[in-house]
């Protein structure tokens, strides 16, 4: 099963979304927005991605720019996205062990191999 970290206003999400469901894959959708991430979640996702913590927030939302916290410290991120779940990088695919940004909405499908 993978858990998609959803946003259905996003476009590049629900493409995502479009793309597991057409190859048949069991799909949790996890609207964060309505069920943010708590910080030990966010902690356990960062070791499961691939990426810097710092790929995981929107830079270009009024909220991250409002608060003025170091993209380089992991600790401001996390703190930083549970204040304001609307900074979280969309979608995120998790499979458990591996989680992927998708950015383009195809990455998501490297979680099949």
């Amino acid at each position: 099963m993978i858990t998609l970290l959803h946003n259905p206003r996003c476009s590049k999400s629900r493409q995502a979304l479009a793309l597991l469901e057409e190859r048949g894959v069991d799909v949790q959708v996890r609207r964060y927005l309505h069920e943010p991430l708590d910080g030990a979640e966010l902690r356990a996702l960062m070791a499961r991605l691939s990426t810097e913590p710092r790929d995981l927030v929107r830079t270009s939302e009024a909220e991250w720019k409002a608060l003025g916290a170091d993209r380089d410290d992991p600790e401001q991120v996390i703190d930083a996205i549970v204040a304001h779940p609307k900074i979280l990088q969309r979608p995120i695919a998790d499979d458990g062990s591996r989680a992927i940004i998708g950015r383009p909405p195809e990455d998501i499908l490297a979680l099949l191999d």
